[in-house]
């Protein structure tokens, strides 16, 4: 799909990867529609994008709400005209062992609000964003593509029983999707990053960041004009569905 003059949309667009993504879509002529649950970053991110020659427009929105989602995405449909491809990017993490125990005696366990926190944002998100998204496509009757941010750690990582399961569950809409929209001339594809250079990963303690690094074949974090690269790939090639690229430098050869 050329992109150029396209309504694409992306959750969790105000910063990191999600910024980043509609900056390359953006300046490739696609127009952005960034949806976020903050309205000042919102602000801030499509005046930096209008800055750059960037085409983009604010939706508030709380990805774990049907209501808040049916309606940001009718705003787009309203302002913008039919959206031709969603990038759903949005997720949180709530980061604890399942038990933590010392001599036998229970210390604390990952509590069901956390798991569920987790669960609302990083699938369920996922699922009413690319519902509505897929609504759209099949009523205006065009092409379009739904691209799934997953996760290095939806193999398993310790600490991330939310986050893993949910990311994993992620890549199997990304799948049944694929085999469900074929019919619409609506693609799907994943993105599971590795360690990326975002605030996340800044906001870390500079020797455990080296750690990471230095666990990474390419001996360096990703940016995230990279994860950016792998999704506008994704978009452009009218010959994937389905799949997933792992950009992660290495880490899980």
């Amino acid at each position: 799909m050329i992109v150029a003059d396209k309504v694409i949309a992306v959750t969790g667009g105000a910063r990191g990867l999600g910024y980043a993504m509609a900056l390359r879509l953006g300046k490739q002529g696609a127009r952005m529609a960034l949806l976020d649950i903050s309205a000042d970053a919102l602000d801030e991110a499509v005046s930096q994008l209008s800055d750059d020659g960037v085409e983009a427009q604010a939706f508030v929105v709380n990805v774990a709400d049907e209501d808040s989602v049916i309606q940001a995405f009718a705003d787009i449909a309203k302002r913008m005209g039919s959206i031709s491809g969603c990038l759903n990017n949005a997720g949180i993490t709530r980061d604890a062992l399942l038990v933590k125990a010392k001599e036998g005696h229970l210390e604390k366990r990952m509590s069901l609000e956390n798991w569920q926190d987790v669960i609302n944002v990083n699938l369920t998100g996922v699922f009413l964003c690319g519902r509505e998204a897929a609504t759209q496509m099949v009523e205006a009757g065009h092409e379009g593509v739904i691209v799934n941010i997953s996760s290095i750690s939806r193999a398993g990582n310790i600490g991330q029983s939310n986050y893993a399961a949910a990311k994993a569950g992620i890549h199997a809409l990304t799948v049944t999707w694929s085999k469900e929209l074929v019919r619409y001339g609506i693609r799907t594809g994943t993105v599971a990053p590795g360690f990326i250079n975002t605030e996340l990963t800044a906001a870390m303690r500079p020797d455990k960041l080296e750690r990471i690094s230095s666990s990474v074949p390419l001996k360096r974090l990703g940016e995230p004009d990279n994860i950016a690269q792998s999704v506008a790939f994704i978009i452009e090639n009218d010959y994937f569905t389905g799949r997933i690229i792992e950009c992660d430098g290495g880490l899980r050869l």
